[in-house]
């Protein structure tokens, strides 16, 4: 997340024949830039906000989640990555099944990352969960046992709780919802490891567990926070919102919404509505 960051902020700004100097005036110290363009410092709220002005940029022109790769041939990658950002799921299924899109899968990681997305794209374009689950188990399998709390593995068994949740195989969500989990805090940091906190919310929420979704919003928040980052924050709170909606929790309620609907303006974060 960093370095993507970084890199976005530094090509804007040699774009425009901008020296960090230049940015970084009556902002914050050259040097601050410079850890930033390297990766090395990732910026807050309002210190972002403040160079995306200087710079005349949108902050939804910044990407800050990496997609996995499914292929070594980066115009492939860079396809998908446009299909994610976009939604467009029934456009990125009919890519993932094409003929020449298989070809060009190599490594098991690669073809882990295949079944994840393939996954996805199912679940958002069919009501019936039984190929998504299919791709999901795949993805899993497709995993080295050496790698098993990679975080492409973690958001794979996340997932896959989740779809046991909503059929009503509760013990299933359960144990798989534990393995996705398990020592989490110890992973080397990865921002998409973000989602799994809050998948874990909602698999609380979906199976009417509201102290222990809760107790996910919790950990999600401050696992986030503490890791720099913004990204899910926006859905977090609009869980929290919408559970405290539910318990009659009317202050609870409108913080929660006043800093999802921040966050959701300040970082164009696309927001869960289907609760």
């Amino acid at each position: 997340m960093k370095n993507q960051l970084g890199a976005s902020l530094k090509n804007i700004r040699q774009q425009q024949h901008l020296s960090q100097k230049d940015v970084a005036r009556n902002i914050c110290a050259q040097s601050m830039l410079s850890a930033i363009e390297n990766g090395k410092y990732v910026p807050n709220a309002k210190l972002l906000i403040n160079l995306c002005e200087r710079l005349s940029i949108s902050l939804n022109d910044i990407s800050l989640l990496n997609d996995f790769e499914i292929s070594n041939n980066q115009k492939l990658n860079q396809n998908l990555t446009v299909l994610c950002n976009s939604h467009e799921y029934s456009k990125l299924k009919t890519f993932l099944t094409n003929t020449e899109t298989i070809k060009q899968i190599q490594t098991s990681e690669q073809i882990q990352a295949y079944y994840y997305y393939l996954a996805v794209a199912n679940l958002h374009v069919s009501s019936n969960l039984t190929a998504a689950e299919q791709n999901l188990k795949l993805s899993i399998s497709s995993s080295e046992e050496t790698r098993v709390t990679s975080s492409l593995k973690r958001l794979g068994l996340v997932s896959l709780s989740l779809i046991k949740a909503k059929e009503g195989r509760i013990t299933e969500s359960d144990n798989l919802l534990k393995k996705a989990t398990q020592s989490i805090q110890n992973a080397v940091y990865e921002e998409n490891l973000n989602i799994v906190f809050y998948l874990a919310a909602l698999i609380k929420y979906e199976t009417n567990s509201t102290e222990n979704s809760l107790k996910w919003l919790e950990k999600g928040i401050s696992y986030i926070t503490e890791h720099d980052s913004h990204y899910m924050l926006a859905n977090c709170y609009h869980l929290l919102a919408t559970i405290a909606k539910n318990s009659g929790k009317k202050d609870l309620q409108l913080q929660a919404q006043r800093r999802s609907s921040f966050l959701r303006e300040l970082f164009g974060e696309k927001i869960n509505e289907n609760l």
